[in-house]
């Protein structure tokens, strides 16, 4: 009898989410430490990272939270279903999707990458920079797309340990192979921005590989087995339907923040500053609220798929309170007290007040935009991700308008800082309704046509 499917609800939510937030937790905190060393490479070094760093994020949520979600949600629909053997033979049609998508990212990357960080600013050495360090950093995209597609297929069957033990192990030797590389430590070559990029590409290649012979050899639930699968439309269907609509949110998300950015830029450096310090921590609350999400995708996937929907239901909002209660505290706790943040970042009287401001107007926020991000990938394991991406793209039209309005009518920071947080209220009320009013329904499907199985009567 499976604890996804028959346990009690919050205490089977919580021992799945636990590893998730933590290794998600660390792996941010190791991506700072990254930005650490790059800053020693010096400042032309650091913009050009920063004008290469919201393609790789893109495709870390490309391939992890959207597409990967689509994995994990088909997958666990059709172990809740008792159908091992279509469990297996979607399998192979999500790695056949991983790997032309990474190698198609790769070729747009490669070829149209100096492209897209010139119209974001860069030019001179740093676009130099950046065209050299983008070229070797997304050799690793396949990998990346390869790694997050195997991830997904685990955590589809609800084991979230190993893939935590992963990101966590990928990232510590993602930093130390780009900190030896990049800073010629330990007898290396100093090999710069190069170095920095060749550390992802030795990791992710490195995780793949482990990770690979674990599907094919390991314990787990799904054994990756590709004699006598014959290649389906239906099954590329079933992740697609999920995962293609899924990625359209990571490309709301960025616009949002790209809007934002843009909007109070216009208030100068201090503004601009501030803005980031605030804007910082939610890169750290985002995986509390990831964590948390990709916990519940293969329980409510599989009480989907055992046409259990009612528990469902249940699993999503108790998976929602949990993110909504946790980012919601921190939130009002640095309402309450500010400087418990941003004086960790800065000095400077001006800055610190709008970082403050930030946190004032935008805090209140928080457990709102935790309850929307986790729903949305509980919806992904029902099959239904159309009401959160219609939240995300109501998130986005809303500070897209709304913004240029406040910012001619209003010329303070601190209006666009509290768009921010009526933003997050917006989709996490949005999210939350789309939820409610969607028609979650059991989606056991006949096993498609794979060898050594008859087609159910």
């Amino acid at each position: 009898m499976s604890p996804l499917l028959h346990g009690p609800i919050l205490p089977t939510l919580l021992r799945l989410a636990v590893p998730n937030v933590f290794a998600m937790a660390a792996a941010t905190a190791v991506g700072i430490g990254e930005t650490v060393y790059v800053g020693l490479l010096g400042k032309t070094s650091l913009a050009a990272m920063a004008l290469v760093f919201p393609f790789v994020m893109l495709m870390q949520m490309f391939s992890a939270g959207a597409m990967g979600g689509g994995v994990s949600s088909a997958i666990s629909r059709a172990l809740g279903g008792g159908q091992a053997e279509r469990a297996r033979a979607l399998a192979v049609h999500a790695l056949c999707i991983g790997a032309a998508a990474g190698c198609f990212f790769t070729l747009l990357l490669w070829t149209f990458g100096p492209t897209f960080y010139s119209r974001l600013g860069g030019s001179g050495e740093v676009l130099a920079q950046a065209a050299l360090y983008g070229f070797w950093v997304f050799c690793a995209t396949p990998a990346i797309w390869l790694f997050n597609t195997l991830i997904s297929l685990v955590r589809g069957s609800g084991n979230m340990r190993l893939p935590s033990a992963a990101i966590l192990a990928t990232s510590l030797l993602q930093v130390a192979c780009g900190s030896v590389l990049g800073l010629g430590l330990l007898g290396a070559p100093r090999l710069g921005m190069r170095g920095v990029a060749l550390g992802q590409v030795i990791a992710y290649y490195a995780a793949a590989a482990v990770l690979w012979w674990y599907v094919r050899q390991g314990p787990g639930k799904i054994r990756l087995v590709f004699a006598g699968i014959r290649l389906q439309w239906p099954l590329f269907q079933d992740i697609l339907r999920v995962g293609a609509l899924a990625c359209l949110s990571p490309l709301l998300t960025v616009g949002t923040v790209l809007v934002v950015t843009s909007l109070v830029a216009m208030h100068g450096n201090d503004a601009l500053a501030g803005y980031g310090i605030g804007a910082r921590l939610e890169f750290l609350l985002v995986p509390i609220a990831f964590g948390v999400g990709v916990a519940a995708v293969p329980m409510v996937g599989m009480a989907i798929g055992a046409g259990d929907v009612a528990r469902a239901r249940r699993v999503a909002w108790a998976a929602g309170a949990v993110s909504a209660t946790m980012l919601g505290s921190i939130g009002l706790l640095l309402l309450a007290a500010p400087d418990l943040w941003v004086t960790w970042f800065s000095r400077d009287a001006a800055v610190l007040a709008h970082a403050r401001s930030y946190l004032r107007w935008a805090g209140p926020g928080f457990g709102f935009f935790g309850l929307g991000l986790t729903l949305y990938f509980a919806a992904q394991g029902a099959g239904k991700v159309a009401a959160p991406v219609a939240a995300s793209l109501l998130r986005f039209l809303f500070v897209l308008l709304a913004g240029h309005a406040i910012a001619a009518a209003v010329p303070q920071p601190w209006a666009l800082f509290a768009l921010v947080g009526a933003a997050m209220v917006l989709y996490g009320t949005a999210t939350a309704l789309g939820v409610g009013y969607s028609r979650w329904q059991p989606q056991v499907r006949p096993v498609a046509p794979v060898a050594g199985l008859s087609r159910p009567s």
